[in-house]
């Protein structure tokens, strides 16, 4: 098994990636690699918007070629903890859509609206979005704001932007070095910084090469796999894939849910394979009356 094998996600990291469309990584690199990329993003930032701006890639290139060492932020990248999240969830080699550097000075009284990033392609396929945190982002502190199971619930990105409270609502708080996966459509905003000290936060989009099936460490994939029988009406098991895809966030009323536990499971369709896999019989239902109509 290669290194980064080593580090796949497992079956149960993937399907509350599903359920939740994000995945924390709390400070899985290390110290000494943080500090080094804390200055390479100040280069970066020096040199933002300029032809000479510093380690920059162009969109469509793979993963693999883009910030070629020694290049700090190549080193999380290519850290096998967070290569090992990427393939799980993409694939082989992803490639390059586009990455920015997010500074905020401390006390900076500004942030984002509520918003979607771009997702014009209806398909059930999804880039990743990744969020390095090279700094400790403490309780309060500003941290990135987001939506916990928004994912799948598509808006045309700002439209979102009028809600300033919703319920269930969180801001990333964690150690330096931590690392959050997101699936694209997650609901997410730029938070004030109210904290005395300055953050940086360093986003990278990746589009998938290759379908995204059974890309993680299936070794626990049969245990957890349930059958479209696992009905909470009827029989079920709590220690299922139905059962972390059951998550009710505090936002979503009960119509809500159930309309997300049919995407949910129409996901962990595309990402293991299994046409047959449902949760409470939401999509077995409506398949078998297609054809009486």
């Amino acid at each position: 098994m290669t290194e980064v094998g080593e580090h796949l996600l497992a079956t149960r990291d993937v399907a509350e990636f599903v359920a939740r469309g994000f995945l924390a990584l709390p400070a899985v690199v290390p110290d000494e690699l943080n500090a080094a990329a804390v200055e390479e993003l100040g280069q970066i930032l020096a040199t933002w918007g300029s032809d000479a701006r510093a380690f920059a890639p162009s969109s469509g290139q793979r993963l693999s070629a883009i910030y070629p060492e020694p290049s700090a932020i190549g080193a999380v990248l290519r850290h096998p903890p967070v290569a090992g999240a990427l393939r799980s969830l993409l694939g082989a080699d992803p490639v390059f859509d586009h990455d920015f550097v997010h500074h905020k000075p401390a006390g900076d009284p500004f942030g984002q609206p509520l918003h979607q990033d771009a997702m014009i392609d209806p398909s059930i396929a999804f880039d990743v979005q990744l969020f390095y945190f090279p700094n400790e982002v403490t309780p309060g502190g500003g941290g990135t704001g987001f939506v916990p199971g928004t994912h799948l619930r598509r808006v045309h990105e700002t439209d979102v932007g009028r809600y300033v409270h919703v319920a269930g609502e969180r801001q990333w708080e964690g150690p330096a070095g931590s690392v959050v996966l997101f699936h694209q459509g997650l609901w997410h905003r730029g938070m004030p910084n109210p904290s005395t000290t300055d953050r940086l936060m360093y986003k990278i989009r990746l589009n998938p090469t290759e379908p995204q099936v059974r890309h993680w460490d299936t070794g626990d994939l049969d245990e957890l796999h349930n059958g479209p029988d696992d009905h909470l009406f009827a029989r079920f098991r709590t220690d299922s894939v139905a059962g972390i895809l059951r998550h009710r966030e505090l936002w979503q009323g009960e119509a809500d849910h159930r309309l997300e536990l049919a995407a949910r499971a129409t996901l962990w369709r595309y990402l293991t394979g299994d046409d047959r896999f449902d949760v409470d019989w939401y999509l077995t239902r409506t398949e078998a009356r297609s054809g009486l109509a």
